[in-house]
Order: C-alpha cells, then sequence, then structure tokens
C-alpha cells in the first residue's frame, strides 16, 4: 500500500501538470477577456509606413474610452505634422491642429477595417482568422493573421507579438512578399488612463500646440506638381491656373483611355474652428489622412490641398496616382 501512494501521486502530478499547460486557446481566450473587461485604454508607440521608396515615421498616441470614443494622434518626426482621426457620440471626424481645420465622415470607422494601432481590432482579427498561425517563444507570444484593407490591397497579412505578460509588442503588416510595409512598435500601453471630460471632442483636438513647421502654410503654388505614374494610354491635355483670394489653384485636366482630374491648391489656416461635412472614408494616404469615395480621392500635405476624381477609374488606380504625387516638384 505504501508504494501504491507515490504512484498515484506521481500519475496525479503528471495530469496536472499537462492539463494546467498555457497554450494557444487559452492565450486567445485571455486576450479577449481582458479586451471585453477594459473601460479604456491608452497605447503609445512608433509606426513607420513603407510606400515605394518613401519611409514615413510617425509618433502614435491612442485613446480609447467605452463606449464608441477612440483617437488616434499621428505625428510626423520628419516635420511634426499632426493629424488626429477621433470618433465621438456625434460623428468620425479627421482633426488637423495646424489648418484649424476637422473633416466630419458619416463613418463606420475604425470597424470597417483592420487598424494596426486599435487593440480592439487586433484581438478581433486574431478571433476572426481561424487558419491563424501561433509561436511561443522565449520573451513572446506571437500570431499570424490574415488583414482586412480592403482599400489597400498590398496588404494581405500581420505578425503580432505579445509579451508573455499579453501586453501588445509590435505589429507588422506585410505585403504578397513577405516585406513589411507598416511596422508599429509599442513603448507603452495604460489600461487604467484618466481622460479629461472633453478628451474625445473635437475643440480640445484643434487645441493641440502647433509648431513653426507644422503650421506653415503655402502661400502660392509657383510650380505644379505632376503624378510620377499614368494609366496606360492617359495623358495631360490641359492645364489651368486660377487666382484665389488666398494663394492659387492650378486644375490638371487628363485624357485617354483613364481620364481623369487633378485639382492642386494652397491651403489656407482658418481664423475659427472649422468643421468641414466629407464624403467616403478615411484614409490614411503616405503621411496624411484622406478622404476616399468610390471615384476621388481628397487630401492635404506639404500645405496643399489636392482634389483626384474620375469617372472611369478604380479606387486602387486612383491611389497608384495619388501615391506617385510627390510634395516636391517634377518635370511633366
Amino acid at each position: 500500500m505504501k508504494k501504491i501512494i507515490p504512484l498515484i501521486l506521481l500519475i496525479a502530478s503528471i495530469i496536472l501538470t499537462g492539463c494546467g499547460k498555457y497554450d494557444e486557446k487559452d492565450i486567445q481566450k485571455d486576450l479577449k477577456k481582458n479586451m471585453d473587461k477594459l473601460s479604456a485604454y491608452q497605447l503609445e508607440g512608433d509606426l513607420e509606413i513603407v510606400n515605394n521608396d518613401d519611409v514615413y515615421s510617425y509618433k502614435v498616441n491612442v485613446s480609447y474610452k467605452k463606449e464608441d470614443n477612440y483617437k488616434v494622434s499621428l505625428t510626423n518626426k520628419s516635420n511634426n505634422y499632426e493629424q488626429i482621426i477621433l470618433k465621438n457620440k456625434q460623428g468620425v471626424y479627421v482633426v488637423t491642429p495646424s489648418l484649424n481645420k476637422s473633416f466630419k465622415f458619416q463613418s463606420d470607422w475604425p470597424y470597417s477595417n483592420s487598424q494596426i494601432y486599435l487593440l480592439n481590432s487586433i484581438i478581433d482579427d486574431i478571433n476572426n482568422d481561424k487558419e491563424k498561425t501561433f509561436k511561443e517563444n522565449k520573451n513572446d507570444y506571437t500570431f499570424i493573421t490574415d488583414v482586412n484593407y480592403p482599400n489597400n490591397k498590398k496588404l494581405i497579412k500581420q505578425k503580432i507579438k505579445f509579451n508573455k505578460k499579453l501586453k501588445l509588442k509590435q505589429v507588422e503588416v506585410y505585403d504578397e512578399n513577405n516585406v513589411p510595409l507598416m511596422t508599429l512598435k509599442v513603448s507603452n500601453i495604460d489600461y487604467s488612463p484618466t481622460f479629461k471630460k472633453n478628451h474625445f471632442s473635437v475643440s480640445e483636438a484643434l487645441k493641440t500646440t502647433k509648431t513653426e513647421e507644422s503650421a506653415k502654410q503655402t502661400a502660392s503654388l509657383e510650380d505644379t506638381i505632376y503624378p510620377l505614374v499614368l494609366p496606360t494610354n492617359t495623358k495631360l491635355v490641359q492645364e489651368e491656373k486660377v487666382e484665389k483670394d488666398n494663394g492659387n489653384r492650378i486644375i490638371m485636366t487628363f485624357d485617354g483611355d483613364k481620364p481623369f482630374l487633378l485639382v492642386e491648391e494652397t491651403a489656407n489656416i482658418e481664423e475659427e474652428m472649422t468643421i468641414v461635412p466629407t464624403y467616403g472614408e478615411p484614409f490614411m494616404l503616405m503621411d496624411t489622412f484622406g478622404s476616399l469615395t468610390d471615384n476621388s480621392l481628397t487630401w492635404t500635405t506639404g500645405g496643399i490641398e489636392y482634389y483626384l476624381v474620375s469617372d472611369v477609374m478604380s479606387q486602387d488606380e486612383l491611389l497608384e496616382v495619388a501615391q506617385s504625387i510627390s510634395v516636391l516638384p517634377t518635370m511633366k
């Protein structure tokens, strides 16, 4: 009998050890449970976006508070140009403090597609992908999942890393060639932040300190800025320069197989807070947020507002043209 008891204890110990293994299902369950329990969080980090040969680097600050309050601040490290995408009970806004202007969208952002800087979206992508892969390393857990970026079909999967305490460390989004086009490195997450009462208001977002660089406005367009990529059998057929009260506007007409119109004009800093009703969806284009519809794209960068529209071009074709437009003047 004395020999049997230690044997039973040994077997019980082995069974308990096996049952106690913390595996992928447990981690996924805990990630969702932790997210469901959160009433708020604040995330800080660094974001890099690759567009052809250009790399854009941002400081990221994300605020979230139940119910449906989001505030994402992206500050370009090269020129301190800041934009804020904001969701509250009144709607979705893209706020540009340097222009004292906000664009209001009728949009279901951030639920329409994946969001590299939102913890909620990342957890949802993990839960929704039945074919995801998982790996445990010495210092972290890694998930590889599909992504949903309907307006950027280059992005097909993401690699998500959590530390052993299930805090998000890094997210990389890849193209079909396994090249990372977006990388978020998280420096801090606070799960119990304290926000001011009006933290998620447009007026509070517009109070962001303006640096000399970010508040600079272009007085005039001395040179036309041409797209470097055009659809096949499409060319510039007309260019017109129009004077405005503050600055000027250039209207370019392209004709051929895929005709389109491109307008460039000087962006003006508003004297009073201005909210502009906007159609389409907020879309991150290179170094700025723009507005994307089925047949048009509008954005502001480098003190210049751009409007690109076509009755026949797809969204992918519009984006390809837009992404080829440099803020530096180029030859025709």
